[in-house]
């Protein structure tokens, strides 16, 4: 994935949706605090890849990234910054690994 403003909207909107969808989630099965929600994990993992491939953005193209996506960036680094002893320890952080590795992890 080509590192762009475009794709980093794309994968932020696909966050809020999903933390949107978590939080009906947890409504629904009876008010449960979302820190007590299964799927927190796998939010803190997404997150940390969002805010990843902000950083990595800023960091090839400052230049090219707005101000307001540029906010968005920060305001994932803080609330990173909050879960990130929530994500999957690996080896190897898996947005560095190349395809090779990753389906080695996964077993594919």
């Amino acid at each position: 994935m080509a590192l762009t403003v475009q794709n980093f909207i794309k994968l932020a909107n696909f966050y809020n949706q999903m933390t949107m969808m978590m939080s009906a989630i947890c409504v629904q099965k009876g008010g449960i605090a979302t820190e007590n929600y299964a799927g927190r994990f796998f939010a803190a993992d997404t997150l940390e890849f969002v805010y990843e491939y902000g950083r990595r953005l800023l960091d090839a193209k400052k230049q090219s990234v707005p101000d307001d996506v540029a906010a968005v960036i920060e305001k994932f680094r803080v609330q990173y910054e909050r879960v990130k002893e929530m994500v999957t320890p690996t080896q190897k952080p898996i947005y560095e690994m190349t395809l090779e590795e990753f389906e080695r992890a996964m077993n594919i």
